[in-house]
Order: C-alpha cells, then sequence, then structure tokens
C-alpha cells in the first residue's frame, strides 16, 4: 500500500506541476529482437505498466493473457511469468527458448488498471515482435485484438531514423484520425526532453488509420492508440465506468553502424 500511495504522488505532483499527465504505457520488452544464429537463444521478456520516457514505474498485477503466436499457432505463457521489479515497482518477467526460425509475437493483456486522476479503467493491448534465424514471415499477421496496431514497416531491422507505418484498428476496422502516442524507454536515464510537450509525442492517423513515424533515436520506441471502449466496468462500489483500451507496439530502432 505504501508503495502504491507513493507512486500516485509522484504522479499527482508531475501534473500539478506541468498540467500534464504524461502517457501510460503497457510495456513488452525482450532482451532481443532479431535472435541471429550466435546470440542467446533464451529471451527474457520484462512485463510492466510505466511511463517509460519519464521512468516513472506503476504496480501491474499478474496479467489477464500473456502468450506468444508464431507459425500459425499460439502459445499460454502466463505460467511462465515470475514476480520482479521494473522502475522500483511491481512487475512481471519471463524467460522464452527459440527454437525454429520464425517470427515471433508478443502478447499481454492486464487486467483493468483503475486510473482515478483520469476516472477510467485502462486496459492495454500490448504486443512487441520478436525475428529469429533470417526468418520473415508473419511479422504483419492480425491477432484478432479487441485493438492493435498492424504494422506496415516490418517492426524489426529498422535503423533509427527510418519511417515506422501502422494501422490502428478497434473489433477488427481500421480507426479514422486515431491519436497515438509515441513515448521513448529512457532505460539509461540519458534522454531529456527539452520541454513537456517532448515526453509523450502525439501523432495522428490519417483517414484509414495509418500513421507514419520516424523514430530520432536508437532504442525502444512504444506506440499506443488510445480508444474508448464499448463496455463499461464497476468500481467496487457498484459504480460503472468508462474504459480506456489502447493498442500498443514496441519497436526496437537500431544505430547506424559502418566498419
Amino acid at each position: 500500500m505504501k508503495t502504491t500511495l507513493s507512486t500516485w504522488m509522484v504522479i499527482v505532483v508531475i501534473v500539478s506541476i506541468t498540467g500534464t499527465a504524461y502517457g501510460h504505457f503497457g510495456m513488452l520488452i525482450p532482451s532481443d529482437n532479431m535472435v541471429m544464429q550466435n546470440d542467446n537463444r533464451t529471451l527474457s521478456l520484462e512485463l510492466s505498466f510505466s511511463h517509460p520516457m519519464e521512468m516513472v514505474g506503476m504496480e501491474l498485477v499478474k496479467p489477464k493473457v500473456f502468450t506468444v503466436w508464431t507459425n500459425g499457432k499460439r502459445q499460454n505463457l502466463i505460467g511462465s511469468l515470475k514476480p520482479t521489479k521494473v522502475m522500483g515497482h511491481f512487475a512481471w518477467k519471463a524467460d522464452y527458448r527459440i527454437r525454429r526460425p520464425g517470427v515471433y509475437i508478443f502478447y499481454m493483456e492486464p487486467e483493468p488498471y483503475w486510473e482515478p486522476a483520469e476516472d477510467v479503467f485502462i486496459i492495454h493491448y500490448t504486443k512487441t515482435v520478436v525475428a529469429a534465424f533470417g526468418d520473415d514471415e508473419g511479422w504483419d499477421e492480425e491477432m484478432g485484438l479487441k485493438t492493435e496496431i498492424v504494422p506496415l514497416a516490418r517492426p524489426f531491422g529498422l535503423y533509427a531514423g527510418n519511417v515506422f507505418q501502422g494501422v490502428v484498428k478497434l473489433n477488427g476496422e481500421p480507426v479514422p484520425f486515431a491519436e497515438v502516442e509515441v513515448e521513448y524507454y529512457n532505460k539509461d536515464k540519458k534522454a531529456k526532453a527539452p520541454t513537456d510537450y517532448m515526453i509523450t509525442q502525439t501523432i495522428k492517423a490519417d483517414g484509414n488509420g495509418l500513421f507514419t513515424y520516424a523514430a530520432p533515436k536508437p532504442g525502444w520506441w512504444g506506440f499506443a492508440a488510445l480508444n474508448e471502449a464499448d463496455f463499461k466496468l464497476k468500481l467496487k462500489s457498484g459504480e460503472e465506468k468508462s474504459v480506456e483500451i489502447g493498442a500498443v507496439l514496441w519497436v526496437h530502432f537500431e544505430r547506424w553502424q559502418e566498419k
């Protein structure tokens, strides 16, 4: 309880000082997103709920769903989860052994998160994509989620500065003019936003739900397309509240290298 109260105190102070509520992001970060022949074949995956640019963590109870989709098959990984801490707060980790070539889409659906500051529940349907041993078939597959970002640019093998494109979908249909929040995972805490406007960048999809972004720096970048759900959830008091659902995709951009 003390940790949770401390977290909310930090968030309230940030909002009151700056007038800005920084983006919440479901986070699903693997130790590697392109596994090559001589690489470690055991991925370490970190699952959390955080403000990645500001490195402010929040509590993540055990996810409702944690799976991997590869070669047309879905595997339940919920039993592999172990508790850990990310940004000083309760989170989860798992190891996954890559045994054959393929594209592996990891997915997490958390339990609904009550956000009193916004008076809504939050559910972030969170994905990331890992390629192994030269195979790159299936990276654009749809998983049939309530909401998801379907990549139009291959979500691995990207240099910083490359354009990344995706389509925001809700109930299987593109979302015209969807708003997409973008944040950098500032893990080493070296990146500094020149103004509060630069902490969470916001872009808008076109009429077909297509958005475009070019990451200026190598590392992990999160894309979160937020919409209001067509259902409500109840507080313990029985009062019904709206639900913000987010389609979240984490993409890694590489540094340009020369001999």
